[in-house]
């Protein structure tokens, strides 16, 4: 893992233990192609090729880990205090192609050892994850029973755009708030935050107030979904993060697929309350896992006290939430042209001015300008926020499709849906095998060119066609995602040090935040316009209006006419059709982003226990 102590010293990628440098220090410049820039630094997201010899002794204790000291157990294999290939003059390591070096037997135990360290932090992170992943899909199969004892149906879509709001809105916050004061105590403020405001929910007593306290949920879930993803980074080098995150991503793939389940059987069996009583015991466990075992190095005090931003996380946050709540209701509560959309969209535009103005005066940021500035950074934030716009054809749309257009119900609707969470968690898992050979961008660039084609197959699957057709369009779709994000995720985050590891975390999930609630306002009325241009011309009067419209009157067999519901279930075809082209420019525009903006090779900063991915 990265060392903070440690400098590169020349071209043949060995390391020799140098003088301790400061948190978050860049050997490459981040905005800069190594290619150009730092061929001699010892970085560098390139093909492994040759084996890496990494001497780590030296001074010895020079360095401070870069990482969490999981338990106080050595973290990075070749620099234990225990002697297993550390101290004086010692050292060893394997090399990229797994040829064991001088030290390795030490190495290997010293690994073993932090592994078993680590496991209590994974879980704690996992079911933190879980926490924030099955929110949403166990909530939506109890809203009938909500809305039937608390009334307010009018109002019940803010159960999940509250939740999604606050959470968008904080990520920026959190992840500057985990860099300034660490993880720790971030997350444990964030597991605390999401409990109380899941016993607030179970006690709510109308719709008003379950939404205003789904609205503390999603402060915590904030806190979670950023910083559980940072620590991620933190606790494994560089070769190990994709277990990690495939960890992670099976977490939301069960999650995807147990929510709905869950909570049927809850509100059907129990009382809807008890969908968020579930979380107390799971969140009780989580919050255990981190006291007790995650304990992050020791820093050095700051000559100056550290400064939040709240003028800037202020800011920040209203404009996220006048935004998003433009994206959100726009042409739902209200027409895309009316006085509400177009007050809250111009709202949004002038704090985001005022935004920019407050950071750059700012003497440390919440958004901070390099963010922007770094190519790897902002061209992995652009094509997240793609990655997000096109998520919701499949998310959004294929369930309705699936239901109206094929005939199967809620459950069968449902796994045509899941079997891209499936192959998701599988691709990335095994995508390290494949940046580790070509790199990070291209293996991105291969993954999204994938779930291109895949989006681009959709339109033209046949009419009414098989349940299988679009199952195994997902199915591919989920893979070729799998590929494209976690290598980004994890070259972007290996690119900065600890200190800017959770802003950096942090801009990517905002970005994919915002990137879905903007792809659901623009596909929504993509869909909406193509029914409404359809049913306009339609030979038969007294056809419903809109989307939602349409699937009600399709899952009430004999309400109309066949030919009416033939002509209904085209149409929807036609409006999922024209999601999934959009879907497919949306991809266009990532691989756009990548291939003009991002590095050929990432700057990758040294993990500390082996040279340069080539091995040079």
């Amino acid at each position: 893992m990265h060392r903070e102590g440690m400098t590169v010293g020349g071209a043949d990628g060995t390391k020799a233990a140098g003088t301790a440098g400061t948190p978050g220090h860049t050997p490459v410049e981040c905005g800069a192609d190594p290619a150009e820039t730092g061929e001699a630094s010892g970085t560098g997201d390139i093909p492994s090729g040759r084996k890496a010899t990494v001497a780590t002794g030296g001074t010895g204790g020079s360095a401070a880990p870069d990482l969490p000291n999981i338990a106080n157990a050595p973290d990075t294999p070749g620099t234990s205090d225990t002697g297993d290939g550390g101290g004086a003059g010692g050292g060893g390591g394997t090399g990229d192609g797994g040829t064991p070096v001088p030290g390795a037997g030490g190495d290997a135990v010293a690994a073993a050892r932090a592994d078993r360290a680590r496991r209590p932090v994974v879980a704690a992170l996992m079911l933190g994850m879980g926490l924030a992943a099955i929110d949403g899909t166990i909530v939506a199969t109890a809203v009938p029973q909500i809305v039937g004892d608390l009334g307010g149906f009018a109002v019940f879509s803010w159960l999940f755009s509250g939740y999604l709001l606050a959470v968008t809105v904080t990520l920026p916050v959190y992840g500057k708030l985990s860099d300034t004061f660490g993880r720790k105590p971030v997350l444990v403020a964030g597991i605390v935050l999401f409990l109380a405001g899941s016993l607030l929910c179970a006690t709510a007593w109308n719709m008003a107030t379950l939404i205003a306290f789904r609205v503390v949920q999603g402060l915590g879930g904030g806190a979670l979904q950023g910083t559980v993803q940072t620590i991620a980074a933190d606790l494994y080098p560089l070769k190990e993060r994709p277990k990690i995150q495939a960890k992670l991503s099976t977490v939301w793939a069960i999650s995807s697929v147990a929510g709905p389940a869950l909570g049927g059987l809850l509100a059907t069996y129990a009382d809807w309350r008890w969908i968020f009583l579930v979380n107390l015991p799971v969140g009780a466990v989580a919050l255990w896992l981190v006291v007790r075992h995650l304990h992050e190095p020791a820093r050095p005090r700051p000559a100056t006290r550290p400064r939040v931003d709240w003028a800037g996380a202020l800011t920040v946050f209203a404009t996220g939430a006048l935004l998003l709540t433009a994206l959100v209701q726009g042409g739902v509560a209200w027409p895309w042209l009316s006085a509400p959309s177009l007050t809250l969209l111009g709202a949004s535009g002038a704090l985001a001015a005022l935004t920019v103005v407050v950071e750059r005066r700012a003497a440390e940021p919440v958004i901070p300008g390099w963010v922007w500035r770094r190519r790897p950074i902002a061209s992995v934030n652009l094509a997240l926020g793609a990655m997000g716009l096109l998520m919701v054809a499949p998310t959004v749309f294929l369930p309705t499709y699936a239901q109206s257009v094929l005939g199967l119900g809620p459950v069968a609707a449902g796994l045509v849906l899941s079997v891209m969470t499936l192959s998701w968690p599988v691709a990335a898992a095994l995508s390290d095998r494949v940046y580790n050979r070509v790199g990070f961008r291209n293996t991105a660039i291969t993954g999204m060119s994938a779930a291109l084609l895949a989006l681009l197959a959709f339109p033209l699957l046949p009419f009414p066609g098989a349940a299988w057709q679009p199952a195994l369009l997902m199915l591919l779709l989920g893979a070729a995602l799998g590929l494209f994000q976690l290598p980004l995720i994890v070259g972007v985050q290996s690119t900065v040090g600890w200190s800017e590891r959770g802003t950096t975390t942090a801009s990517v999930l905002f970005c994919r935040q915002v990137g879905q609630s903007l792809g659901a306002a623009l596909f929504g009325a993509v869909a909406n316009a193509t029914l409404a241009s359809r049913l306009a011309g339609a030979p038969m009067p007294g056809l419903p209006g809109d989307l939602d419209g349409v699937s009600r009157a399709l899952q009430s067999p004999g309400a109309l006419p066949s030919a009416a519901t033939d002509y209904l279930r085209r149409a929807v075809a036609t409006a999922t059709d024209h999601v999934f082209v959009g879907a497919a420019g949306a991809a266009v525009l990532a691989l756009l982003v990548l291939l003009v903006m991002a590095p050929r090779r990432f700057p990758v900063l040294d993990d500390g226990t082996r040279g340069r991915p080539d091995g040079t």
